[in-house]
């Protein structure tokens, strides 16, 4: 999932220097939301692992 977040930052990034403003702002907003799940379920499986052990 984190490799999905840095792909639509990439493409964010690519098309705010060609000037597509409106893609560039969805893809930001995409990958921030993929880097939040991201660090949500990263931080739940960290708990989930110590209770197991």
């Amino acid at each position: 999932m984190l490799r999905w977040a840095v792909i639509f930052l990439i493409i964010a990034i690519v098309a705010a220097i060609f000037g597509f403003g409106g893609i560039a702002g969805t893809a930001t907003g995409i990958a921030k939301i993929l880097f939040f799940v991201f660090l949500v379920l990263f931080i739940v499986s960290l708990i989930m692992g110590r209770g197991r052990v």
